[in-house]
């Protein structure tokens, strides 16, 4: 079997002793070629050595993890990011469909991670992450923000602007676009409500919608989208909605 290389770039020892004991134990598809302890060694380590998976703390001392990619944009390799709790960070890490493991690692996550990044790179899917990563991270301006849709065919990425509304559908969510196009998501509604910033909405059970897109509003309880659509507003999520029209 082609071993993954991979290197650790994480600021604690201690994470990196256990990161690489549960890689050699759990993961063997996975070769760690080298560590770094923050980005001043990292930067030209990922340089010379090229890997192909890079364990990515995001705090470290001289810099995060974005200021990281920030410096290795022109690289290709896949990241698994590895966090302590930061609604920010993680906010960041699902609107661009980024791996990431939450400290302490989970060793089931952990696995589940290796084998999502081996069988990207055995069917040589170029999808560049990190770039819309770093693209965020420098914008800030919400709406004009970037969000991987991971669909039934791969990925898809849209600017939030462009997202007028967004329907649950099972295990899927609908999402329509400034455009006309409707695109089925591989996520649940409830994963959108979580990292979708304002001016996204949740007023229905089923239904998220773009503020910035209504057309009108009337008082039996339901709103009108630019798009023509007509929209139902519960009273679960009546205030939360007419609050950002105040």
């Amino acid at each position: 079997m082609k071993k993954i290389k991979s290197v650790i770039v994480e600021d604690e020892l201690a994470a990196r002793e256990v990161l690489k004991n549960y890689l050699s134990k759990y993961c063997p598809q996975v070769e760690v070629i080298g560590e770094a302890q923050n980005i001043k060694e990292a930067v030209p380590m990922l340089h010379e050595l090229q890997p192909e998976l890079v364990f990515l703390d995001v705090e470290m001392p001289f810099g995060n993890a974005f200021d990281v990619l920030e410096a290795c944009k022109e690289l290709q390799f896949e990241t698994i990011f590895v966090t302590a709790f930061s609604e920010y960070s993680l906010k960041a890490l699902n609107q661009s469909a980024a791996y990431y493991l939450l400290k302490p690692i989970s060793i089931e996550e952990l696995i589940i991670a290796v084998n999502k990044v081996h069988e990207h790179l055995l069917n040589h899917e170029i999808f560049n992450r990190n770039k819309i990563i770093v693209e965020n991270f420098r914008e800030t301006k919400p709406e004009k923000q970037q969000v991987i849709l991971p669909t039934l065919e791969g990925f898809e990425v849209v600017k939030m602007e462009e997202i007028v509304r967004l329907r649950g559908n099972g295990n899927f969510t609908d999402i329509y676009l400034s455009n006309g196009n409707k695109k089925m998501v591989c996520r649940f509604l409830k994963h959108f409500a979580e990292i979708l910033p304002h001016p996204f909405v949740r007023v229905h059970k089923s239904h998220i919608i773009n503020s910035n897109c209504v057309k009108s509003y009337n008082k039996g309880g339901t709103l009108t989208l630019n798009d023509g659509s007509e929209i139902e507003v519960s009273p679960t999520y009546k205030d939360d909605f007419l609050k950002g029209f105040k």
